[in-house]
């Protein structure tokens, strides 16, 4: 049980951590547009990272997949400035279906935030016979940290929204314009050419 315990408090921690927001800022542009009564799609949202998330950190636990470092943590920020980009260019469209590509980039960019914790992950596993149960236990982690994020995301959204009369799509603009200045920073110094 302390090994469930530790594994699951570093992939709570992992998410959680302010000081590599990275996932978070992600998580703010994938969250953003969408609102409390689409929980079906936003539970999808939080699932589909997660695996995407812990398959990259299982082929490289079980050394399948190695990518230089390097340009991992530049795709990082470029995924999020992607999706933020996508939200303000799909913003002012009416369809609900616009949203279902964040769905699409929670599991294909999942996959690079996953890789840019791989190095960490092996190191935290060591030689330990059974790499499995830490990364169910890890991800597990990861599962619940998402979920309290996201919903701080839309709890934020819904008094924007309603509270202070903020229409959706300026909401989606605005915090989406925001983040993509944190990702072009970030991309900026992660520049491995």
């Amino acid at each position: 049980m302390d090994d469930f315990i530790l594994y699951f408090k570093m992939g709570l921690n992992h998410v959680l951590d302010f000081t590599a927001y990275d996932h978070i800022l992600f998580l703010i542009v994938l969250a953003v547009v969408f609102s409390f009564y689409e929980v079906k799609k936003v539970l999808w949202l939080v699932t589909l990272f997660t695996l995407g998330h812990s398959l990259t950190l299982a082929l490289s636990a079980f050394e399948v997949l190695k990518i230089r470092v390097d340009i991992i943590e530049f795709l990082i920020p470029l995924t999020i400035f992607i999706t933020g980009v996508v939200n303000i260019y799909n913003s002012s469209k009416r369809s609900t279906k616009k949203d279902n590509i964040n769905l699409v980039f929670a599991l294909f960019f999942g996959l690079i935030h996953g890789l840019g914790f791989s190095n960490y992950f092996k190191m935290m596993i060591g030689k330990e016979e059974s790499k499995l149960f830490p990364l169910i236990e890890f991800a597990l982690g990861i599962e619940v940290a998402q979920i309290i994020i996201v919903i701080g995301i839309l709890f934020i959204g819904a008094l924007v929204q309603n509270h202070l009369k903020v229409s959706k799509r300026d909401w989606i603009l605005v915090l989406s314009s925001i983040v993509i200045g944190f990702a072009i920073q970030m991309m900026v110094e992660r520049v491995f050419w």
